[in-house]
């Protein structure tokens, strides 16, 4: 999984940040406990991944029995009285097939292919009947692979899901190609029409257009069943199951399939922190207690987010949810995984109210090591699943280590999340007019990361699209995205929000990480925000889809900042920018609102000036050779006035600037930004 380190007792990360060495017994403490857990699981099952393997051991699984090939049900539920396995194959009859019980609270039961295999058939329903303390009850299978829900009804039951051939991948796999580029994406709400999208209409309508705009993942949202559409597949109630809305497992792993043969990764928004309180869909109270799958009592009720809180420390609950990742890993060829809720995991408050100031907060107080430890076993079962995998922590506590190996005292996330980012933008954009910026703090928050961890920047995700907040662009130009995003009308909102969105996110993209997202529709200012059908819209799907025909219509503005978007994230096809960790200050004039820097090869120039472009501006550039415009935020192309076009050649002179010894002038407009690079270069 990773490479060796010299300071196998986890105390490596000392050696990257010295502040650390109070703190190497905390480190050292976090290694044992995960060391200790490893050791348990491999005394007690023989590998990790063979623990991680509970998805071919409960729920319906075919095998065999006394030489008699069959299909094996298996549920844990220890404080159960009785099960029995009901459905169309048995008429739900609640006598006719009951399950055993052994010693550790597993219940089973073997139906043989000489009995029911033309009863128990693919895509049958299926329930598991529990007598238990809280009364019988027909509850849904915990490892269940479909859950079928009738169409605005409230029906439902699990399904037998056996196809008669197995799903034939096709494309193979792209390698990891420099940073990731990813396309946060939501299936359901991904069309023109007023309806839920399905994974075959997001194949063929909305894949090809993330590939032509310059993303290399797509990370999809609301994969794992959950019972409320509007949850935005936060509440998970069948971690095994796909979504039956979007369609058939078969019809994601096409998805994926084709995905993989754009030159795309797939990676999937997996939600192990929390799950839906749900008892007749989901695991709450399955065999009568409130502390099978979760922590009882108040500690089992995540207070922000009306949710249940899994208990890490478990046996069956750590194969559970190892299992799921090995799952979604090997049979629908997952290339990645961004764990949400990370934060809420790693604390007993869930990291609520807490300003996280002090290395005690990471590594002393108030920790949920149970839940730490998951995840450092989480991040192995990926990585030994597929040392190609890629896992994503979305924390926005800072939490020590997250992003290192495990033998250093890390976590074993490959990227955090650089969540702070976003934040710092609505802040701004809220509170303090543009004129007033200064050009130091935006370089400071940009690059304000731990060192040696790599971080995925973004400007905005689904978090500010949602109503209740305001997208970037909504938040620059308002209700005058109605009436002035045509390019026959001039507007001066219109004009300011369209230079600051493409100025915003080209210094995100510039300087905030090792690796970029975006979510649907953001990349052209998508005018709307998300709201799913809930009582309070009228169950209307208005603003939970996406109007593509916005950003194809030449006489619209939204579709400059497509092409913009495009041709920034060309930046790192061509220089391969977000992998390159050379990022230096060249100069930050405060008064004419001007930004300088480097970031390897190439030199950004921003002026956020309302007003005041700049001509003949001296820069001290890195090196001494001739430079080249290669981007200009303000051409027309991408909706600007063309005072300056790429292509210009920018000579170096023999006067020593900004510390360095050539420079080079430049005209720099009025909200605008030039990226440079050596005019010699044949990217």
């Amino acid at each position: 999984m990773t490479a060796k380190t010299l300071h196998p007792d986890g105390t490596g990360l000392i050696a990257i940040d010295p502040w650390l060495k109070p703190y190497a017994d905390a480190l050292r403490h976090r290694f044992e406990l995960y060391q200790a857990a490893l050791k348990r699981i491999d005394e007690a099952e023989g590998s990790l991944l063979q623990f991680a393997n509970g998805h071919h051991y409960f729920g319906l699984n075919r095998g065999e029995r006394d030489g008699r090939t069959g299909v094996w049900f298996r549920e844990w539920a220890p404080g159960a009285a009785g099960l029995a396995l009901i459905g169309d194959f048995n008429g739900w009859d609640r006598q006719a097939n009951r399950l055993e019980r052994d010693e550790f609270g597993v219940w089973s039961c073997f139906l043989p292919d000489d009995e029911y295999a033309g009863r128990l058939t693919h895509g049958g329903r299926v329930k598991v009947h529990v007598v238990s303390a809280i009364g019988p009850m027909d509850r849904i299978p915990a490892y269940i692979r479909r859950v079928a829900y009738e169409p605005g009804g409230r029906e439902f039951a699990g399904q037998f899901w056996s196809p008669p051939e197995a799903y034939r991948w096709r494309n193979a796999v792209p390698a990891p190609a420099g940073s990731p580029r990813i396309y946060e994406a939501h299936v359901g709400m991904s069309l023109v029409e007023e309806r839920v999208g399905t994974f075959n209409e997001f194949t063929q309508q909305v894949l090809p257009r993330i590939a032509r705009a310059g993303y290399n993942v797509v990370q999809l949202m609301a994969i794992q069943e959950h019972p409320y559409y509007g949850s935005f597949g936060y509440q998970v109630s069948s971690p095994f199951a796909v979504s039956s809305r979007f369609g058939t497992p078969e019809e994601l792993k096409h998805l994926i399939d084709e995905a993989h043969g754009m030159g795309m990764r797939v990676f999937l928004d997996l939600v192990h922190s929390h799950a839906v309180k749900n008892v007749y869909d989901g695991l709450n109270m399955l065999d009568g207690t409130d502390h099978l799958y979760f922590h009882s009592g108040p500690r089992g009720q995540h207070p922000a987010w009306d949710s249940l809180l899994f208990d890490y420390g478990k046996w069956e609950v750590m194969r559970f949810l190892l299992s799921n990742v090995r799952f979604w890993a090997e049979d629908f060829h997952f290339d990645g995984f961004r764990f949400d809720g990370v934060t809420s995991m790693m604390y007993l408050d869930h990291g609520l109210g807490r300003e996280f100031g002090h290395y005690d907060d990471y590594l002393r107080r108030g920790l949920d090591e149970h839940a730490i430890t998951y995840l450092q076993l989480a991040n192995r079962v990926a990585h030994d699943a597929n040392p190609a995998i890629v896992t994503i922590a979305e924390d926005v506590s800072g939490m020590v280590g997250i992003a290192r190996p495990i033998e250093e005292g890390g976590m074993g996330f490959d990227y955090r999340l650089a969540m702070g980012l976003a934040d710092f933008w609505i802040k701004l954009l809220k509170e303090r007019a543009d004129e007033t910026w200064s050009m130091g703090e935006i370089y400071g928050v940009m690059t304000n990361r731990r060192a040696g961890e790599k971080h995925i920047a973004y400007a905005e995700s689904h978090d500010q699209s949602l109503v209740g907040d305001k997208t970037i662009a909504f938040r620059l130009m308002d209700a005058s995205m109605y009436f002035h995003m045509n390019k026959g009308s001039q507007n001066p909102i219109v004009e300011r929000g369209m230079a600051l969105h493409k100025l915003i996110r080209l210094v995100t993209f510039a300087l905030g990480g090792d690796g970029y997202l975006n979510f649907i529709g953001n990349e052209f200012g998508h005018p709307e925000w998300v709201d799913f059908p809930r009582e309070g819209n009228g169950w209307s799907y208005k603003f939970a889809r996406r109007q593509w025909w916005l950003a194809d219509d030449p006489s619209l503005r939204y579709r400059d900042l497509a092409e913009f978007d495009r041709a920034m994230l060309s930046l790192d096809v061509r220089f391969g920018l977000l992998g390159d960790r050379l990022v230096e200050m060249i100069h930050a004039d405060e008064a004419a609102k001007l930004l300088f820097f480097r970031r390897g090869p190439l030199v950004f120039a921003f002026n956020f000036h309302p007003t005041a472009s700049q001509a003949g501006y001296r820069v001290g550039v890195p090196d001494a050779v001739d430079y080249r415009s290669i981007l200009s935020s303000d051409e027309l192309w991408f909706g600007g006035h063309q005072i300056v076009a790429s292509g210009e050649t920018y000579p170096k002179q023999a006067m020593a600037w900004h510390g360095r010894p050539q420079s080079v002038q430049l005209y720099v407009p009025a909200r605008c930004a030039l990226v440079l690079a050596p005019a010699s270069t044949n990217s």
